[in-house]
């Protein structure tokens, strides 16, 4: 149940149409891998964008729609919940709920009994509700 998969679907075409943005000399050293490093030397060919045939730049004309932004590949939107208030506030329907880093066991367990109940996407839930640690 895919929502908002026209704009997941624009995203796509868009991200078709952007190069592949790899580290400079990365095919030239095994050592260096392909992810993105910003080239900052002062003569750096590809800042300068000299030669043909390096690869191009990250700039921001190369960033996604608008109505795309935020969302979660799924199609909601990605929401960072903190307590049982922070849940009220969303919509199942169209947010999903990602729980925040500092939140503890045992309200985490709380969170995600009420998400569970509301019927809300959550993206990390990391506690699963029947099988808790064993009361002694």
């Amino acid at each position: 149940m895919s929502i908002n998969k026209d704009k997941l679907a624009k995203r796509q075409e868009i991200k078709g149409n952007n190069p592949d943005f790899i580290r400079q000399e990365s095919w030239r050293y095994v050592r260096l891998q392909t992810n993105w490093r910003k080239p900052k030397g002062i003569d750096n060919h590809q800042r300068k964008q000299k030669s043909r045939g390096r690869p191009g730049l990250v700039k921001v004309g190369y960033g996604g729609p608008k109505e795309a932004k935020g969302l979660h590949p799924s199609g909601y939107t990605d929401n960072l919940v903190f307590n049982l208030n922070d849940l009220e506030k969303l919509d199942p329907k169209k947010d999903g709920v990602r729980l925040g880093h500092s939140v503890g066991t045992k309200k985490r367990k709380e969170i995600v009994v009420k998400a569970i109940v509301s019927k809300f996407k959550i993206f990390n839930a990391r506690v699963s509700v029947s099988g808790s640690k064993s009361e002694s």
